[in-house]
């Protein structure tokens, strides 16, 4: 064969031609010798389970120190819109998806909530315009129905939210909000964070008391009008502001989820003894104790202790009026 009359490029092609001869060759013996995998031996694919629906909670007109703790307890993640900040005190007026609206269980949904300014209270503490855990998308299980006036948020929420300055580590929901450890019943509204059992250490004079009995009527001390009515499926606040101790003593570094549960705490007692629930002053003066104590652990506590003073006064001069 005269080799200057092969074509150009019949070398490679025949080349490549006889390395896919082999392979295919290679490929058919190892199956004669050894067999190919049976596909009844594979196991069976299991069908994905749906996500249960979960209904949103009607928390408008309510304290936001309240409706976030509704939330989080009916699995939402939460976020402050509009121009009026997550102050304790201040009053939801809107929310974005609405009361009643059923969507599924993506861990925790986004609800957004329009807030306005509570003049009788003031904006005091510190505010929280995202819930502590990341959210997830809000996949509706029906139409979602915004509001009348809902215009300024969307119907349905994005599917993150921006992290609070010192979020917790993980964003699942097992991480909503911080745990009482020494509770028995949900102390905070809020779903614990932290389940294991706290190590007995001693308990300053000022907590160590027997926790106050759990009535079932319980007279305000005085009336606000439009004020929250105390809730009697939660505890009263003298015993909310005695187990804030105990759990005090026990968490003796003030990481960003403690501190986010003590100022929680602090909020709903002050927020609580303001709208004239019941044994309020007993609670404030437990209440100023622990926040000593804070500063004591932690090096911070002095500017709740000086809100609770002054709730404690205010408290008291309407319980005289009242009396």
């Amino acid at each position: 064969m005269d080799l200057n009359r092969i074509p150009a490029g019949f070398v490679p092609r025949a080349a490549a031609f006889v390395a896919v001869a082999i392979v295919a060759t290679v490929g058919v013996t190892w199956a004669a010798l050894y067999g190919l995998p049976h596909v009844k031996s594979l196991p069976p694919l299991k069908a994905a389970k749906a996500p249960k629906p979960i209904v949103v909670p009607d928390v408008r007109r309510e304290a936001f120190v309240f409706a976030k703790g509704t939330l989080e307890d009916a699995g939402f993640a939460w976020k402050v819109s509009g121009k009026v900040h997550g102050y304790a005190a201040n009053t939801v007026i809107n929310q974005v998806p609405a009361a009643g609206t059923k969507v599924y269980d993506t861990g925790a949904p986004l609800v957004i909530l329009t807030l306005e300014k509570n003049a009788a209270y003031g904006q005091k503490g510190v505010a929280e315009d995202v819930s502590p855990y990341a959210a997830t998308e809000v996949d509706p299980a029906e139409t979602l129905i915004a509001p009348a006036g809902a215009t300024a948020a969307p119907a349905v929420a994005p599917a993150t939210a921006p992290k609070t300055a010192a979020p917790t580590t993980a964003a699942t929901k097992a991480t909503k909000a911080v745990a009482s450890a020494a509770a028995t019943k949900t102390v905070a509204s809020t779903k614990p964070a932290q389940t294991t059992k706290p190590a007995q250490t001693a308990k300053p004079a000022q907590t160590s008391a027997a926790l106050p009995a759990w009535p079932t009527s319980r007279p305000p001390a005085f009336v606000v009008a439009g004020a929250k009515k105390e809730p009697l499926d939660e505890m009263p606040l003298p015993n909310r502001a005695i187990l804030l101790g105990r759990w005090l003593d026990t968490h003796p570094k003030p990481t960003p989820a403690n501190a986010h549960y003590w100022l929680y705490q602090n909020a709903w007692i002050v927020v609580g003894a303001k709208f004239g629930w019941w044994h309020g002053a007993e609670a404030l003066r437990t209440l100023i104790a622990v926040d000593r104590r804070a500063e004591q652990l932690w090096g911070i506590g002095a500017q709740s202790e000086t809100v609770a003073a002054q709730a404690l006064r205010v408290v008291e001069a309407k319980s005289k009026l009242s009396s």
